[in-house]
């Protein structure tokens, strides 16, 4: 559904998608079918300052097959757990960032999505490693794969469009 819906809407660029996006299941009063609620697109414009958007991530390493099997502290849900969670994925959003040239202190968003409790370790492995240089949006979901507990998304950027829903 996903990729056939970028194509029809000419998003899809020579087979290549540069739509970053988190796909997140909210625990509350979800949807009745998969939708999109918002994504990021960024077209190339040589006068604009320089930006990035990185695409959400969970506390599993991806391309190494099953979620679940390479999941970090899987099915620890216990404020420990939840900081080893949390560290793998801060530290995946650091390794996208530093990939593109970027870094905290690049940031303009930061967004968390979590049913769990994140303050106990929010100061010390959030706030301190500069994650919240413009505060912090915590959404009350799950990511997408059964099992997993935590995923991050972030994203610097000059200019920002909210479109009327």
């Amino acid at each position: 559904i996903y990729i056939t819906t970028l194509e029809r809407w000419g998003l899809m660029q020579g087979g290549v998608n540069p739509v970053a996006r988190s796909n997140v299941c909210p625990d509350i009063d979800p949807p009745a079918q998969p939708g999109f609620h918002a994504f990021s697109y960024t077209v190339v414009d040589a006068a604009a300052a320089p930006s990035f958007i990185v695409a959400g991530s969970a506390e599993s390493p991806e391309g190494k097959g099953d979620y679940r099997d390479n999941a970090i502290a899987f099915g620890d849900v216990s404020p420990a757990g939840l900081r080893r969670k949390a560290q793998f994925v801060l530290a995946e959003m650091e390794r996208r960032m530093q990939a593109l040239g970027f870094d905290w202190s690049s940031t303009t968003a930061t967004q968390v999505y979590s049913v769990h409790d994140i303050h106990p370790f929010l100061a010390d492995e959030l706030v301190r490693r500069g994650a919240m240089r413009h505060g912090l949006s915590w959404h009350y979901n799950r990511p997408p794969i059964q099992h997993l507990e935590y995923e991050m998304d972030c994203r610097g950027v000059s200019t920002e469009i909210v479109l009327p829903g």
